[in-house]
């Protein structure tokens, strides 16, 4: 019986070829597009889940409020972690993590063959850590013992930079010299542990032994860095509890000795569990995380929409399709068919069109799966879809909606009653009609929703991308320099590097800054205010930028008022500094009536230190146009890391060729790697470029799969109405009269879909674009433009069968039964 059942449902979808391959095109998108959005959706929610201790394990963090806002950082005093292990028993263990570029620096190996040249890598995924790094975190070691950090100047690497130094020969014992801002230290390798995967927010290659910074000798006068230090915030520190620990208590016990210890600050601390990093515990944390759990939520909202965009296709054209079935459904009932043998042969229609649509969707996300990797940026496959609970959903859903798609259509047909068929006096139902109505505007409700949310992304994206930043970054170009050397001829060598910059004809300007506009500041400092400040004025926090006299000039900022720094005072000892520049923001954050105010003053870093305020610069945007405005404070020194040049335009290759001659010929010991600097400002955006991709991508698949329905739709339409078409042209009707008549129905369901989308996507878009600093308005065109977008291509798909039909010899629609 199952047999003759499946060989039925097959006769069936082979004698309406047309319909079945709308149909089962339709479900295949569907699905595709509902398996590479799970695969995304997977791999997000396994972020660091391979770790072992992930339930115990917990992030300090440092929380503040301030204009009603509370904000978290994870950058605390590196003292505070062996303190609080000390006095609290709940605490299993801890790890110190500097990873916020402190590590940074060039590597060198020198092979054992001494007519080899040192070989030289820029290393940017550098951290320290404590000993109990490998104890903490699951990073399986390949060679070497897990707790050998614990000695000063050993290092941990990773399997494939273990072949990059030292090809297949073991790194274990092996020295690797670095140089960075603590000077030029000779490192042993005593770990060698697999590469960590890309479900990790922890990602280094190379672990130094945060125990070589305990020794003073090795800080290179960077006191701020010491592992004991209480008043620099500039680790992370992660808790490893015990078993039956209460973190809360944990929490509170850990703030109470904070206070004890730094009686003056008002931050309050915070322990986040691990499992949390990635993507927040709820919508409303407010936690920091690497991921965004709201974008997780909508994709997943998108993926299922998608998938019902689909279902409802194959209920939309099977239901419309029923007078062609009602026949079969009569004689079948006659010969003594029952009503469930029936629903069964129609269940098994719909399960082969579901079958035959999944197993082409699987085709489907193979052929297209490297080129959505590289759109979204992440390593993704199948078998990323690891979560049970995902799988569960995922084939939940499938058979769900195969089944209750099929279900209802198989219900409508098997409900015919025989005599009124085989007389041919069936007529459609006013219910399945409003049921295929109220789809059809479902389906392009979303469709219109996704293509009203791509264009209000874009126009966010192109907004960020394009404002004004109040800088000027074309033609920049910015490359790093490391004293490799430490011989104290760095800085001659500096001076006279920049001279030859500065001989260089199609050198416009160039600069030495110590930090980079799209990157971070130097740092950040409070305890600066006016010479007499207003209470709590001592709590507001600074950025910090060192810059050099070219700094202003070279990237285009306007100085407002006052004077630049000169040569001289770039030159001085860092403690006998006294002027310095302020942004507008900073200059109304210290309290003056007017950013102009504020220049001529005097104020005073600390308890002592006092600095007057010799210019004031433009606001500009340093970082990204999601935040708002630092204040900020420019410290004038010279020695930055980062060496700026603005070129002329033409032939810029070969010009960089020469400036890296140039360079290897004053940094021999440094490698020469570049970047342009607007290209680095604008990697802040590529979450928003993922995002609009994306969008595009669900909004061309859910109209295009919506478009095959109504194609299906329009068809049916077309040829139900074959003799009153004949009729209408025999009696004079043109051609665009009969296309205004088919459109006109699909035209009404479009408008409706126009009209309930409209408000909804207005409020959503409104409420995203609160979390940027500046953003563009929703505007009505916005809405305007997405409606004909949809409207033209559902147009153009009914025109399609429309004009056929309308185009049909009416003496041949007349005359057929």
């Amino acid at each position: 019986m199952l047999h003759s059942y499946f060989t039925i449902a097959f006769r069936s979808l082979w004698k309406n070829k047309a319909f079945s391959l709308i149909n089962i095109s339709g479900l295949s998108l569907g699905i595709a597009t509902f398996l590479l959005i799970l695969e995304y959706i997977s791999f997000e929610q396994s972020f660091n889940a391979f770790h072992t201790k992930l339930p115990r394990l917990y992030r300090a963090l440092y929380e503040a409020s301030s204009t009603g806002k509370t904000e978290t950082w994870d950058f605390l005093p590196p003292g505070l972690a062996p303190i609080s292990k000390d006095r609290i028993s709940d605490i299993q263990s801890y790890c110190r993590i500097a990873n916020n570029g402190m590590g940074t620096g060039i590597v060198t190996y020198s092979a054992n063959d001494k007519n080899t040249s040192p070989k030289l890598f820029r290393e940017e995924d550098v951290l320290y850590a404590d000993g109990t790094y490998f104890e903490l975190f699951t990073f399986p070691i390949v060679q070497g013992i897990s707790n050998s950090l614990n000695q000063p100047n050993t290092v941990a690497i990773s399997e494939s930079y273990s072949l990059k130094y030292f090809g297949k020969e073991s790194a274990i014992g092996k020295i690797l010299t670095l140089n960075n801002q603590f000077g030029k230290h000779n490192y042993t390798v005593s770990i060698v542990f697999k590469d960590i995967p890309a479900n990790s927010d922890l990602q280094s290659n190379i672990v130094l032994s945060l125990q070589t910074l305990v020794n003073p000798a090795n800080l290179n006068g960077n006191d701020w860095a010491k592992p004991d230090g209480l008043s620099s915030q500039c680790m992370s520190i992660f808790y490893l509890l015990q078993e039956d620990a209460d973190y809360k208590k944990v929490e509170q016990k850990i703030n109470t000795l904070n206070k004890q210890l730094r009686p003056t600050d008002q931050e309050i601390l915070r322990l986040q569990p691990a499992e949390n990093i990635h993507l927040a515990q709820s919508l409303n944390d407010y936690y920091i995380t690497t991921g965004n759990l709201g974008f997780i939520y909508l994709l997943g909202g998108i993926a299922i929409l998608i998938l019902f965009i689909a279902w409802f296709n194959y209920i939309n054209l099977s239901t419309a399709g029923s007078l062609k079935r009602a026949k079969e459904v009569g004689v079948r009932k006659v010969m003594g068919a029952s009503r469930s043998q029936l629903i069964q042969q129609f269940l098994g229609e719909s399960i082969l069109l579901n079958i035959s649509g999944f197993l082409l969707a699987l085709l489907l996300v193979v052929i297209v799966q490297d080129v959505f990797n590289t759109v979204i940026g992440k390593p993704l496959s199948l078998h990323t879809i690891q979560e049970g609970w995902l799988w569960i959903l995922g084939i939940t859903l499938l058979v769900t909606g195969s089944l209750f798609s099929g279900a209802y259509t198989a219900f409508v047909l098997s409900s015919f009653q025989p005599l009124q068929t085989l007389k041919g006096i069936f007529s459609k139902s006013g219910k399945g009609l409003f049921i295929r109505k109220s789809l059809v505007v479902f389906q392009f409700s979303i469709s219109i929703g996704l293509i009203a949310s791509t264009i209000i992304l874009f126009g966010q994206l192109q907004y960020m991308q394009n404002t004004q930043l109040g800088m000027n970054l074309e033609q920049l170009l910015a490359f790093k320099v490391e004293d490799v050397e430490r011989d104290g001829t760095f800085k001659q060598t500096t001076t006279v590097f920049l001279n030859q910059l500065a001989q260089l004809p199609y050198v416009k300007s160039y600069s030495n800054p110590g930090c980079m506009p799209g990157n971070w500041y130097n740092y950040n400092a409070n305890g600066i205010t006016r010479l007499n400040p207003r209470p709590l004025d001592e709590k507001k926090s600074y950025s910090i930028a060192i810059v050099d006299e070219h700094f202003i000039e070279t990237f285009g900022i306007q100085l407002v008022k006052g004077e630049n720094f000169t040569a001289e005072q770039c030159e001085k000892k860092w403690d006998d500094v006294d002027k310095i520049i302020v942004n507008e923001k900073a200059a109304l954050e210290l309290g003056f009536l007017s950013a102009t105010e504020a220049v001529g003053k005097k104020i005073k870093w600390g308890e002592n230190k006092q600095y007057e305020i010799i210019g004031l610069i433009k606001d500009y945007h340093h970082k990204s146009l999601q935040a708002p405005i630092d204040p900020v404070i420019f410290y004038p020194r010279h020695n930055g890391k980062y060496f700026v040049v603005r070129l002329t335009t033409p032939q810029i290759q070969s010009k960089v060729a020469e400036l890296e001659k140039i360079y290897k010929d004053n940094f021999s010991g440094n490698p020469f790697e570049y970047f342009f600097v607007d290209e680095n400002y604008n990697k802040q955006y590529q979450t928003e470029q993922q995002y609009t991709q994306l969008f595009t991508l669900a909004s061309f698949l859910a109209i295009f799969i919506a478009c095959l329905g109504l194609f299906g739709l329009a068809t049916f339409t077309s040829e139900q109405r074959t003799k009153e078409i004949g009729i209408r042209k025999v009696l004079g009707a043109s051609i665009q009269q009969i296309l205004a008549l088919l459109s006109k129905d699909f035209v009404r369901l479009l408008l409706i879909a126009f009209v309930i989308t409209t408000p909804i996507i207005w409020y959503v878009a409104n409420d995203w674009l609160q979390n940027f600093a500046y953003r563009i308005q929703v505007s009505w065109w916005i809405f305007a433009l997405a409606g004909i977008i949809a409207f033209s291509i559902a147009i153009l798909t009914i025109s399609f069968q429309s004009i056929k039909a309308a185009l049909q010899n009416p003496v041949k629609a007349l005359r057929s039964e």
